[in-house]
């Protein structure tokens, strides 16, 4: 059984497209995996948000009553690849803890565990004329708690209404979502995020976890890009604690509905965020050909 797995993501990984290091760009972000705490008494209680992506459980699989319900994914790129991976990694767990014991501690397990968490990845690729989205992101970078739950919501917040305030600019666009185990939910969001930021030859303007990275540590100005770019490219990776209904299918009017949608996601549901953007870096270019081969998955709105 390992082995076929094994072999199939082999084949899936080596399919997926390499990523394209066209120019720098920024990173605002935070989060917390940590499983609530339990009272005595039942029911979850609440948790806030840490420092970094930090995980209360590590270690065995969940039974397959509680992988099946929320098997499925969005989406034929590597997002949907990695929310595979994260899946067939649990059941491949399961397979490993056969013993009657472990079963039953697993069952256990899965009882006291939050439910899945819901991934979202939506991709645009606006026309450079979008400038102040660049500004407005860097404002925010500035100024955003992501230490907090509720920083990060206003992040998120603040990021879609000023996508929102340009559709005009909008040209491609691409949203993928699925649903893994709590278990397996940081390895997996530390993943997609990884094969974002490797898209960036440097991440100028940075805020993670309530850490700033000034122009200085970056040796980069930040700035505008220069008259010869023609595209900005953002990402929001989201991570949620329910299920959120979005609408994959890609048009003006369901990119705004979605961006909507993403907003209004409460700080009590907010597990991680995610936004990069490129370019970031002055002088920097982000062309059709950039962008399209760093982004295989974005269809024309």
């Amino acid at each position: 059984m390992s082995l076929i797995l094994t072999a199939f993501i082999a084949v899936l990984f080596l399919g997926q497209p390499k990523p394209s290091f066209a120019a720098s760009g920024g990173r605002i972000g935070g989060g917390n995996f940590r499983a609530p705490s339990i009272p005595r008494g039942g029911g979850y209680g609440g948790s806030g948000y840490g420092g970094g992506y930090r995980s209360g459980y590590r270690g065995g699989g969940m039974g397959f009553p509680f992988i099946l319900p929320i098997f499925g994914f969005g989406g034929g790129g590597l997002f949907g690849f990695l929310i595979l991976m994260s899946i067939a990694g649990v059941i491949v767990n399961s397979f490993r803890g056969n013993n009657s014991q472990t079963i039953e501690g697993a069952r256990g397990l899965s009882e006291r565990l939050p439910g899945p968490v819901t991934m979202i990845q939506l991709q645009i690729g606006l026309l450079a004329n979008a400038k102040g989205l660049q500004a407005d992101l860097r404002e925010l970078a500035a100024s955003a708690n992501t230490d907090t739950s509720s920083g990060l919501q206003k992040v998120l917040q603040e990021t879609t209404l000023s996508l929102l305030r340009q559709p005009n600019l909008w040209v491609y666009a691409n949203l993928e979502k699925g649903q893994v185990p709590f278990s397996s939910a940081e390895s997996t969001f530390n993943r997609l995020s990884l094969t974002e930021r490797s898209k960036l030859t440097a991440e100028v303007t940075s805020n993670f976890s309530g850490k700033l990275l000034s122009e200085k540590n970056s040796g980069i100005s930040p700035g505008e890009a220069d008259a010869t770019n023609e595209y900005i490219a953002v990402t929001l990776l989201v991570a949620s604690r329910s299920r959120i209904n979005l609408n994959e299918s890609i048009s003006g009017e369901q990119l705004r509905d979605s961006l909507r949608i993403l907003g209004s996601i409460s700080s009590t549901e907010l597990i991680a965020l995610e936004v990069i953007w490129q370019p970031e870096g002055k002088g920097d270019v982000l062309s059709a050909e950039d962008l399209l081969t760093a982004y295989p998955n974005l269809k024309h709105i």
